[in-house]
C-alpha cells in the first residue's frame, strides 16, 4: 500500500510500447482527476515507480509536468503533492464550462440530428443506472460522455478543442459531488434532450446554464460543508 492510502492493484502495471513519460503521466492524471490520489497528497516517486512498474526516471519525469500542469505541486525539501484548489480556482474554471456548455447546448438544437438524440438518451440512461447502482466512478464518466457528446452535436471545432482544454478539471471538481448531485441532475440531462429535441435553442441554453451553475453551487457547499 502507498504510504497515503492508495490500495494495492488500484494502479495497474503499463505498457512498455509506446513512450513511456506520456504512459507515466496519463496513468497519474487519470488517478487525480479521479480522486484515487486526493488533493492533498504526498506522491512518493518510489512507490508510484513500484506500482507502475517503471524507474523513478519516467515518474520524475511526470510529476515535474504535472507541476507545470497545475495538478501537481513540488514542494522544496518535502516532495511532490497533489494540488489542492482552491474556492476560487474551482470558481472560474466552472464559470468558464458554464460559458462554453451553454453554448454547445444551442448548438446542437440546431445541428442535432435523431441519431445523435438517440446517443444521449442512451448515455442518460446510462447515468440514471449508474446513480440507481450507487457507482459513483460509473456515474461521472457517464456524466463526462453525456457533456461531451452535446458538445459534438453542436457541430464547432474551436468550441470542443476549447471545452476538451477544460474537461479532466471539471471531472475533478464534479466527482466529490456526484453522489449529492444524484439524480437531479440526470433530471436535468433529460429536460437538456428535449429542449434540443424540439430544436429550442434559448431553451437548451438555459438549461444548461442552469445546469451547470447547480454543478458549480454544490461544489462550493461541499467546499464549505
Amino acid at each position: 500500500m502507498l504510504s497515503a492510502g492508495l490500495p494495492e492493484g488500484a494502479m495497474p502495471k503499463l505498457e512498455r510500447p509506446g513512450p513511456l513519460r506520456e504512459r507515466v503521466y496519463e496513468a497519474l492524471l487519470e488517478l487525480i482527476t479521479t480522486r484515487s490520489l486526493r488533493p492533498g497528497q504526498h506522491l512518493v516517486e518510489s512507490e508510484l515507480a513500484q506500482h507502475l512498474g517503471v524507474s523513478r526516471q519516467p515518474v520524475r519525469e511526470a510529476l515535474q509536468r504535472l507541476n507545470t500542469d497545475g495538478w501537481v505541486d513540488l514542494r522544496p525539501a518535502q516532495g511532490a503533492f497533489v494540488h489542492e484548489p482552491t474556492e476560487d480556482e474551482a470558481d472560474q474554471l466552472l464559470t468558464v464550462r458554464t460559458l462554453l456548455e451553454a453554448e454547445a447546448a444551442r448548438l446542437a438544437a440546431v445541428h442535432a440530428d435523431a441519431n445523435g438524440i438517440a446517443e444521449l438518451e442512451d448515455l442518460c440512461s446510462r447515468g440514471e443506472a449508474a446513480v440507481g447502482g450507487e457507482e459513483v466512478e460509473k456515474v461521472v464518466e457517464a456524466n463526462a460522455a453525456f457533456h461531451a457528446r452535446v458538445m459534438a452535436l453542436a457541430g464547432n471545432a474551436v468550441l470542443a478543442e476549447l471545452a476538451r482544454q477544460v474537461d479532466r478539471r471539471v471531472r475533478w471538481y464534479y466527482t466529490p459531488v456526484a453522489r449529492q448531485r444524484g439524480a437531479q441532475s440526470w433530471i436535468e440531462h433529460r429536460e437538456l434532450i428535449a429542449a434540443i429535441a424540439e430544436r429550442d435553442e434559448q431553451r437548451a441554453a438555459g438549461i444548461m446554464r442552469e445546469h451547470t451553475e447547480h454543478t458549480r453551487r454544490s461544489y462550493h457547499e461541499r467546499e464549505r460543508s
